[in-house]
């Protein structure tokens, strides 16, 4: 995961995956991505056992000297590190994938190969049926046809989180060549093109999925005034709401993809009726739902883990 120093404990996700482990007396060894690494053909990292609290003046406490473990030791590996997705995260992804290949081998969530080949954006253009008109790109040309024939788009970078570079272009715009420019590297760099969806106005979903099944309730990030983005890094402001028939059948047209590929906690993006970005890398939301609805996301997740271990 991030430096657990620096997370806000009463938002964050992992941390609420820490909790429920902790509840169930599992073992929780700590790392950071700098402590993976290969010892010939063994995976290995540098560990610390931790203690959590859900307090504000002290979350954690670490219980042992940091030592080396062999992955091959851990039943469950939690991959919870944000983007940037780099080369330095692929790399990890690598360490994580020998040790998912060896006889008495940890569970990685989400599958090491999987993280590599899902991009949260490009992803979505699996299920056509789901998400609206859109181009990826690289070239002025493209995006102006686009912008002609829609007349009012998003353009957003395909590695980018937390709403940002995410911009809103309209025909017209005298602004559309400098926002081209500053996205796409000077055509150097693929972005995605979107029709835009009014429906931003009644909020960015975030929809929690485990083993390709929904939870019952969505995080709606409802943008702040003057704001086309709900994400709640941009200011958007999170409203519980139940899932309705449109979102069960968008989550019933991905689960067979996501449980092949070994993606057992997704985080769907959706506005109005339409997918935006399917999140592998460290979805989160967990703390907002469980506090709103009574939930416990992590207990649902790890029931299916111990399952998962049991049959191994």
């Amino acid at each position: 995961m991030d430096p657990i120093s620096q997370i806000k404990y009463y938002k964050d996700s992992s941390f609420a995956m820490m909790l429920e482990a902790q509840n169930r007396g599992y073992t929780i060894y700590y790392m950071e991505i700098q402590d993976l690494f290969m010892k010939s053909e063994i995976p290995m990292a540098r560990v610390r056992k931790v203690k959590v609290y859900d307090k504000p003046d002290i979350w954690y406490q670490f219980t042992s000297e940091e030592s080396l473990i062999e992955l091959s030791s851990l039943d469950v590996v939690l991959m919870r590190k944000d983007p940037p997705f780099d080369m330095q995260y692929i790399y990890a992804t690598y360490i994580l994938e020998f040790a998912e290949k060896l006889v008495n081998h940890p569970i990685i969530v989400n599958k090491p190969q999987s993280l590599r080949d899902a991009n949260e954006k490009m992803f979505t253009l699996n299920f056509p049926e789901c998400i609206v008109p859109t181009v990826v790109s690289r070239d002025f040309s493209d995006f102006q046809a686009f912008i002609e024939q829609h007349q009012d788009v998003i353009i957003k970078p395909l590695d980018g989180m937390g709403g940002r570079s995410i911009f809103r272009i309209q025909q017209g715009d005298p602004n559309t060549n400098v926002i081209l420019e500053s996205v796409t590297n000077n055509q150097q760099s693929f972005v995605m093109m979107q029709r835009f969806i009014p429906e931003i106005t009644e909020g960015d979903k975030r929809i929690l999925l485990i083993d390709g099944d929904p939870i019952d309730y969505a995080l709606a990030r409802i943008p702040s005034v003057g704001e086309n983005r709900g994400n709640l890094a941009s200011g958007g402001q999170g409203q519980g709401i139940a899932l309705n028939e449109r979102d069960y059948w968008i989550c019933d047209q991905i689960k067979p993809t996501l449980k092949a590929k070994g993606l057992i906690f997704v985080g769907l993006d959706v506005i109005g009726d339409y997918i935006t970005e399917i999140n592998v890398t460290s979805p989160t939301c967990i703390r907002e739902l469980d506090s709103q609805f009574n939930l416990n996301i992590s207990a649902t997740m790890f029931d299916k883990l111990e399952k998962y271990c049991h049959e191994k």
